[in-house]
């Protein structure tokens, strides 16, 4: 049965260390932060009652597929998703983000290649690329491996904020439908597929209808511009970027004391790749559920008068949409469960 953890990650481990840090940022800080340590982006008050957005993120091994496969012209496009959908939770709108490369040795083209993906990312996100750095690592890493990672910055009305504060009982949830793993759990989904099952990246299967090389490096959809585009038309209360830790542990982040969100997992049906690492490796419903995004990138909470209105929003901006739950009064921290089985795809 496999794991994250048999994987080589611990997802108790990186809770840990966020809880060891705290004493540590909290002594790193100005009067014009806004929260601390747990939201999805960083928030800093300047004038006019804006705030600035920010995120730094990476893609996780996924970046072992693309150095597989020799293709490195979407990785970039996986890190772009990962920071500024971190951001737009909030309601910011993406101005400008900067990457970093660290390379074993610089392969011009191959660079090029990567940043070129960045920058296709800024484009559909609506933000500039506007410098980044190239570091060679001789005897850190070999000459054909290399990490990426970014950080974007943003910009929001104070008064615009989204997040728990707006959250109600009663509120709706609208699931957005990911293009499939996005860039979390890859340490499980090739520990899975590669490793135990052997199977080759050129490999092509019925149920991906393509190969298994070609479903791994499936970019991670870019929701930025449209849930902007919600928001401004929508009274939307909060939103949630599936990423690592899940469907309930993301969910739960932007919730408020005493409720709890109850998503009905019949509402929808995960991408054949899902199924595929859970039946080959045998992990367990709950494993899969706190590791990969399970077919959603992203979650919007609204108020119920508003959900036709929104999805009739996300379906004209051709973004996969429906009502997967609801938020619900209940004692205790904030919280949020997955109920039932999934549709049958």
């Amino acid at each position: 049965m496999s794991s994250y953890a048999a994987a080589g990650v611990s997802i108790e481990a990186g809770d840990r260390a966020v809880e060891l840090m705290k004493a540590s940022v909290a002594r790193a800080t100005r009067p014009e932060v806004v929260g601390g340590l747990g939201g999805f982006a960083g928030l800093f008050r300047i004038h006019g009652g804006k705030l600035l957005a920010t995120s730094t993120d990476g893609v996780g091994t996924k970046v072992a597929v693309a150095q597989a496969m020799d293709k490195h012209d979407t990785i970039g496009i996986d890190l772009v998703g990962m920071v500024v959908d971190d951001i737009v939770v909030c309601g910011a709108e993406p101005l400008f983000m900067t990457d970093y490369i660290a390379t074993g040795k610089v392969i011009p083209e191959r660079i090029a290649a990567i940043v070129s993906g960045v920058a296709e990312g800024c484009r559909l996100a609506g933000c500039a690329l506007i410098g980044g750095e190239t570091a060679e690592h001789p005897g850190l890493l070999e000459p054909d491996e290399y990490d990426i990672a970014g950080a974007v910055t943003g910009i929001v009305d104070e008064d615009a904020v989204l997040g728990p504060e707006r959250v109600r009982a009663g509120d709706a949830l609208i699931a957005m439908g990911s293009s499939g793993l996005h860039s979390n759990g890859y340490s499980l989904a090739r520990h899975v597929l590669l490793q135990h099952s052997r199977l080759r990246l050129d490999a092509e299967l019925d149920e991906l209808g393509r190969t298994v090389g070609e479903e791994l490096l499936e970019p991670t959809r870019i929701y930025a511009r449209d849930c902007l585009a919600l928001a401004a038309d929508v009274d939307v209360h909060a939103m949630s970027h599936i990423t690592g830790g899940g469907f309930a542990a993301n969910l739960a982040r932007v919730l408020p004391p005493a409720v709890e969100a109850m998503v009905d997992r019949a509402t929808w049906s995960p991408q054949p790749v899902f199924d595929l690492i859970a039946a080959r490796g045998k992990v367990e419903r709950e494993e899969m559920e706190r590791t990969f995004n399970m077919g959603v990138g992203m979650v919007a909470v609204l108020a119920p008068s508003e959900v036709d209105r929104a999805l009739a929003i996300l379906t004209a901006r051709h973004v996969p949409a429906w009502v997967c739950g609801e938020v619900r009064a209940a004692d205790g921290d904030a919280a949020a469960q997955l109920t039932g089985e999934y549709a049958a795809g």
